[in-house]
């Protein structure tokens, strides 16, 4: 065997191979994917130059992965272009390191990583191994056949080979702690995370590992509904299917190709990791891309692959970047085009999913003033009152549901509503409230949803001429009877009288007590009403911390003067006998008895009661009825 050449490696820093081994990457398993890449760019290469005449076709293109448990090394061969001994040297000995050395002094100056880890691709592999050799035989003709070898310091030597298949071997012989790559089961899995999708037939001991065409590089045109959900289901089995999908496809300003799903996402949606996939050319780089797109974008799931995304940049550069933005608004465009002919296509099923994509909306339309340009007509809420509707009104359903925009709602209110549009956050806590406004024919809407506490607000400054309010923040001149009453001697009517009454019973300066007649209902005898700035600033409080809003220490009680309750106690005070000099009654505790009961009533009905609250509610309750029952003996 002729050796050509002993001699160092071109380089400044005696301790590169340390550095790559301990600082560049992370996960040393990423070795695999450079270097399969690389062959993959050898078997481009050789198909080019083929086509041009300057080298031998290829029959089948592969790439093939063995593992020799004795002397434990592993072996990625190809069957690309291959390599002389001039360009062994210009590539492996010069330019690579040359390039190397720039990457890492990029990486050590920023702490924050390099997305990707793509730029030093061979010499990843001395981070698994302590001695590598490159066996190559160029495609051009009569190219003789090359042997390289370095024990990762900065020496090599070359020499010849007696390698005859036109392609390059890289023979890996593995550092004791890296001993777990000779592992099939390891190398399997590795292929399939980051070389699934490779354009070259990958193999492991003759056996074809990956995908070699994957469906977001076809024509959306050759795609059925049935192909993209077995995508789907490939990249997250035990998923369920998607709720419809988006795919990408552009060669300018960039290029880009991917297919994004919209998940059934079961509880809180991760804002922040995200789960759509990055690769670069067929080639996995990465699952956590949010400095590509935008953050209410990260909940979706599927993949991006663009060779325009720089890789060898660190994230913040990322993230400042003019193609990415460009890009980032792409891909939002693209959702937004979706969501609109879907809703104008199919708005049965638009209705269905919407409770699903409502948060990418409306945190996207809140985020970004171009994305809510784009879905304003988009955002719809369910309503309650269907039964108003005219023809005339463009009405979307699901089931029993039915759904509207603010922009249509508005359009049916009257001069007399003054702009506001009622909503209601819980059924069940405000269902006194919310049947009093329905009782009186008013139209609904439901936001149940935990970003609405912030999306409502931020409607109102979008549409200066309505204003939201919340069915329990209060009751208007509508909804009261407004029956005449009687004024006695000292200019008391029975409103003032009840209203002194349960506010000196309760004790308690924060709660406003209002007395009223509510029209056609006299079943509640008492609710809570929560003033609309106020209960805003008490629900943004708790969501910044994190928790479920209280019933804050300022509230309105309104009482229903109709209800039998009410009367009862005007009738207690009214047949009171005073028995000392104090004033004080044989009804007085009774009074505030029942009056405390009316306030708990009413908290307990909006969930206002904490535990030990509601543990003594139910003693005091009992004793109460025990006393009213005496009262009847």
């Amino acid at each position: 065997m002729t050796q050509f050449e002993e001699g160092k490696i071109k380089i400044h820093t005696e301790n590169i191979f340390p550095i790559i081994k301990k600082a560049v990457y992370s996960d040393h398993e990423i070795f695999l994917r450079e270097l399969v890449s690389n062959g993959v760019d050898a078997i481009s290469k050789r198909r080019m130059a083929s086509i041009a005449g300057d080298c031998e076709s290829i029959d089948e293109a592969k790439i093939q992965i063995k593992i020799n448990r004795e002397n434990k090394s592993i072996v990625i061969s190809d069957n690309g272009i291959g390599m002389t001994a001039d360009e062994i040297k210009k590539y492996i000995n010069q330019v690579a390191f040359s390039s190397a050395e720039e990457f890492l002094q990029k990486y050590q100056e920023n702490q924050e990583g390099i997305i990707g880890h793509f730029g030093l691709g061979f010499y990843s592999s001395f981070m698994v191994a302590n001695n590598v050799e490159i066996v190559s035989k160029s495609a051009i003709k009569d190219s003789l056949p090359v042997k390289w070898s370095c024990d990762g310091s900065p020496k090599f030597t070359l020499e010849s080979s007696d390698k005859k298949e036109i392609g390059t071997e890289i023979i890996l012989y593995l550092m004791e702690e890296e001993i777990e790559y000779i592992e099939p089961a390891r190398i399997k899995t590795l292929i399939k995370k980051y070389c699934d999708f490779m354009p070259v037939d990958v193999q492991l001991e003759g056996e074809s590992i990956n995908k070699t065409s994957p469906p977001w590089r076809k024509n959306s045109k050759d795609l059925k509904d049935e192909d993209y959900i077995e995508f789907y289901k490939y990249l997250y089995p035990f998923q369920g299917d998607p709720l419809f999908w988006v795919h990408l496809n552009t060669d300018y300003p960039y290029n880009l190709q991917g297919i994004l799903f919209f998940p059934k996402i079961s509880g809180r949606a991760d804002w922040e990791s995200g789960e759509i996939k990055l690769f670069s050319n067929q080639v996995f780089v990465s699952d956590s891309i949010k400095e590509v797109v935008p953050r209410y974008l990260l909940p979706l799931r599927g993949v991006i692959d663009s060779t325009d995304i720089p890789l060898n940049v660190s994230r913040s550069a990322l993230q400042s970047n003019r193609k990415v933005r460009s890009i980032a608004n792409f891909i939002s465009k693209k959702i937004a085009d979706k969501l609109k002919s879907l809703k104008n296509d199919n708005p049965s099923l638009y209705s269905e999913i919407w409770n699903s994509i409502a948060p990418f909306i409306k945190i996207g339309a809140m985020e970004e003033e171009k994305f809510a340009d784009q879905v304003e007509e988009l955002i719809i809420f369910k309503t309650i009152r269907k039964d108003m509707f005219t023809e005339k009104d463009i009405i979307l359903s699901s089931g029993d549901s039915s759904f509207t925009t603010i922009k249509e709602y508005s359009n049916r209110l009257t001069q007399e509503d003054g702009g506001k549009v009622l909503y209601c956050t819980d059924e069940i806590s405000q269902s006194n409230p919310l049947n009093l406004w329905k009782s009186q024919g008013k139209e609904i809407i439901i936001a149940d949803t935990v970003i609405d506490s912030q999306f409502i607000p931020w409607l109102e400054t979008r549409n200066e001429k309505i204003t939201f309010q919340r069915v329990d923040s209060e009751i208007d001149d509508s909804l009261n009877a407004h029956n005449p009453e009687i004024t006695d001697l000292d200019g008391d009517n029975k409103s003032e009288t009840l209203r002194d009454l349960i506010k000196t019973s309760l004790n308690n300066e924060k709660i406003t007590i209002q007395i009223k007649s509510l029209k056609d209902n006299d079943d509640i005898p008492a609710m809570i009403l929560l003033p609309e700035q106020m209960r805003r600033i008490n629900d943004m409080g708790a969501l910044m911390e994190q928790k479920v809003p209280g019933l804050p220490e300022n509230h309105v009680l309104l009482v229903n003067r109709n209800h039998p309750i009410v009367e009862g106690l005007s009738k207690l005070k009214s047949s009171s006998i005073i028995i000392d000099n104090q004033g004080s009654s044989q009804n007085t505790l009774l009074i505030k008895e029942i009056s405390v009961h009316l306030y708990e009533m009413a908290c307990l009905s909006i969930g206002g009661l904490d535990p030990e609250k509601m543990s003594n509610f139910q003693k005091k309750s009992s004793a109460l009825m025990g006393k009213l029952i005496s009262k009847i003996t």
